[in-house]
């Protein structure tokens, strides 16, 4: 197939967690034989921090405005199997409003951000898509499945709502058994409001019980209010190439779900993929659904509180925790790696194509 996306970001990776996705799915779809050109919207703040400027696995453009992006696109749209937009384009909605008119194939949006969009939407504030694109869409991607899946097709009447998680790269993420211990407990996540509290609950406090052990946090846009005990370790933005680094390098890491999310349940993380994947055993704040892709207390730790933290940083046995990571690695490689994403992927474009052709020959034959 002939597959065009229009994301966030494939070449760059700072302050978000699309790129990562985008670039084990394209290089996967490539790997299947599919044709895959990528669009990205050309944004200062990615220009600074490009840490893949030239994906080696499909085509990749950069285009300036919308007006660029039809000029130049436009024909690739139109010849295309399936167009995909992602949640975040900037003027998504422009945007999907032109693929949905003029994209030849199937078209769908790939939400990375399920249960935050649905909440702009409710407060009438997103501005990459609208609740009268939805229903355009041939198929709603999300990256939260669950009851959520329902709710887009029954409230907001998306033709076919569908999983699509997040997922890692095995060929990148993988365990470093020698590799030295500097951390008892890590964190990494881009700053976020509303994960803060319980990055403060379930990390900063238990290191400021913790005087002896070491910590660490990374990820940029932490404000300059946020108060750091003196033995948590900041590092300001870590590109994908150190991740296996980080996570290998901790005793534990810890997992910190955005509020919306943790509400609507079914939405695993990247980073919680990528940790699995390296056998960093998890701590995790609770939600619901987390047993369909990790069951809690064999394959992940589940923490609500400082005291809950505290009491697997000092009780959990040293060959248990190594246990529950290699339970976690296991599960992740056998159902949620980029691999796994692109199959499914191609199952549901071909799954519309036949639809598509068996409803056409229907209408034929009753003519």
């Amino acid at each position: 197939m002939k597959l065009v996306f229009l994301g966030l970001s494939i070449t760059s990776s700072w302050g978000n967690g699309h790129a990562t996705t985008y670039r084990g799915l394209v290089r996967e779809l490539t790997r299947r034989g599919h044709d895959v050109l990528f669009l990205e919207r050309d944004q200062p703040w990615y220009a600074d921090h490009r840490d893949l400027p030239r994906p080696p696995y499909g085509a990749t453009y950069l285009y300036g405005s919308l007006d660029e992006l039809r000029d130049r696109f436009g024909s690739e749209v139109r010849a295309a199997d399936g167009v995909i937009v992602g949640s975040y384009v900037p003027e998504g909605i422009a945007v999907g409003e032109w693929v949905t008119r003029h994209a030849g194939g199937h078209t769908a949006f790939y939400d990375i951000d399920t249960p935050v969009t649905l909440a702009r939407l409710a407060a009438g504030g997103c501005d990459y898509l609208s609740v009268e694109l939805i229903p355009r869409y041939g198929m709603y991607l999300s990256f939260t499945g669950g009851l959520t899946l329902a709710r887009l097709e029954e409230e907001h009447g998306s033709p076919e709502a569908l999983p699509l998680y997040c997922s890692v790269d095995p060929e990148t993420y993988y365990p470093s058994l020698d590799a030295p211990e500097r951390w008892v407990l890590g964190y990494l996540g881009t700053y976020s409001d509303d994960r803060q509290p319980a990055l403060e609950r379930l990390l900063l406090e238990p290191a400021a019980n913790l005087p002896e052990s070491r910590f660490a946090v990374a990820g940029p846009q932490y404000p300059a209010t946020v108060r750091w005990p003196g033995n948590v370790e900041r590092i300001e933005h870590l590109a994908p190439p150190g991740h296996r680094e980080f996570y290998c390098a901790q005793r534990f890491t810890l997992n910190v779900t955005r509020a919306d999310m943790a509400r609507a349940g079914w939405s695993p993380s990247v980073r919680l993929f990528e940790a699995a994947a390296c056998g960093t055993p998890i701590i995790s704040d609770p939600w619901e659904g987390m047993e369909e892709f990790l069951r809690p207390g064999e394959e992940i730790l589940v923490a609500h509180s400082v005291q809950d933290t505290l009491d697997i940083l000092r009780e959990l046995d040293a060959d248990d925790a190594r246990e529950v990571g290699r339970r976690a690695r296991e599960r992740v490689l056998a159902a949620h790696t980029a691999a796994h994403r692109a199959a499914e992927l191609e199952s549901y474009f071909t799954g519309c194509s036949a639809a598509f052709d068996a409803g056409h020959l229907e209408k034929s034959t009753t003519l």
